[in-house]
């Protein structure tokens, strides 16, 4: 989907967004263009027909050209490839989520929130009923990637109310009253999301924009897994992609670097020769396990209880291999690692953010620990 030079354009811009704290417009443009946000939406309702193994594939490709613009673009895919995942499973519920981003609406992940370790199992946002069905929104929001250009934002809050109370609801908000965005990315990496804390203050999403209302606590139900799949998979694309770039800068500074006490080119090292081929190894390891996920997404496999196991332990290693990759490759660069104006000095803060994306490690530990043994006793 994305051509060399589209990918060469990406990398000379991101280096600029970083410094200057900005979102990438023009990348975005570019993307759109391309059709890249549409390449989950079915062909009969408007998009590409592309799978999740193709999404995650073109995912490490752009996020190897840049990053954040990857992690961004992300946000609105996950959207789509939970429609596409419900519609796959005969759920054409969020349809219009595939039809809308046919014609060009953005969507926006609205889930993070300050201090909520439950992530989709209970929510500090308040949803309150109304009377015509729909839900006004008030709560706090963080992560919020694309926050500067989304159209719709998905979002999730707990309706204490009802007589069926309490129950974690999702909808979709449109920009307008009761949202509020703030100014307030300015971390060390991944800058370019621009992933703004938003507030709703009584944001109303309409009767026929909720599309889910459920128990709180774990669950299996529909919406949780595609969520689930999309977003751990669709994540641990882009950070294959750093890995993958991280990579190839070590072997450009290997082959670029000479030592004043023997005379000889980095890649003659031993030591260096062997930092690189450790990184391609883990490198080798991780990209068939993505595929295969993907593949057992798109083909519907029944993997049982062992989903949230394989798609937990997937996103932890493919953050964790990239971090050492770009670790590996920075000892082999050396000191110019450590400017700004380094492209793996870049990534080295960039996948940091790897591992403050749901589930972390303690998280990931204690799923895979109930898939083996069970949960523990009371």
């Amino acid at each position: 989907m994305l051509s060399d030079e589209l990918l060469t354009r990406i990398r000379e811009r991101a280096a600029g967004y970083d410094r200057a704290n900005a979102f990438p417009h023009e990348d975005l443009a570019e993307l759109k263009q391309a059709g890249y946000l549409r390449m989950l939406v079915p062909a009969e309702l408007g998009g590409l027909g592309l799978g999740l193994v193709e999404a995650t594939r073109e995912q490490a490709r752009l996020a190897a050209a840049a990053p954040a613009t990857a992690l961004a673009v992300n946000m609105h895919l996950i959207w789509t490839g939970v429609a596409k995942v419900l519609r796959d499973r005969g759920d054409t519920s969020l349809d219009h989520v595939l039809t809308e981003a046919a014609e060009g609406e953005i969507f926006a992940f609205g889930i993070s929130e300050p201090g909520n370790d439950l992530v989709l199992f209970g929510s500090s946002t308040e949803a309150r009923p109304l009377p015509d069905g729909g839900y006004a929104f008030t709560g706090t929001k963080i992560f919020t990637s694309l926050a500067p250009v989304w159209t719709r934002l998905g979002v999730f809050g707990l309706d204490s109310e009802s007589a069926d109370a309490p129950k974690l609801v999702h909808a979709f908000l449109e920009r307008g009253d009761g949202i509020e965005t703030l100014d307030d990315w300015d971390t060390i990496g991944m800058r370019a999301t621009q992933s703004n804390t938003t507030r709703l203050h009584g944001a109303v999403a309409a009767a026929d924009r909720v599309f889910g209302r459920r128990e709180t606590g774990p669950s299996g139900h529909p919406l949780v897994f595609a969520i689930f799949t999309n977003f751990l998979l669709l994540v641990s694309s882009v950070y294959v992609g750093v890995g993958q770039r991280a990579l190839e800068l070590g072997v450009e500074a290997a082959r670029s670097r000479r030592s004043a006490k023997t005379g000889q080119s980095g890649d003659q090292n031993p030591d260096t020769r062997w930092k690189l081929a450790d990184a391609a190894i883990a490198q080798d390891a991780i990209v068939p396990q993505l595929d295969a996920l993907a593949r057992d997404v798109d083909e519907k496999a029944d993997r049982g209880d062992q989903w949230f196991r394989a798609l937990t332990g997937m996103k932890l290693r493919a953050t964790q291999n990239a971090r050492y990759m770009v670790e590996q490759a920075v000892r082999v660069a050396g000191g110019s690692s450590y400017r700004n104006s380094s492209e793996l000095g870049r990534l080295y803060r960039d996948v940091l953010a790897g591992g403050f994306h749901p589930s972390n490690e303690d998280s990931v530990h204690s799923t895979v620990a109930t898939a083996l043994l069970g949960p523990i006793a009371d």
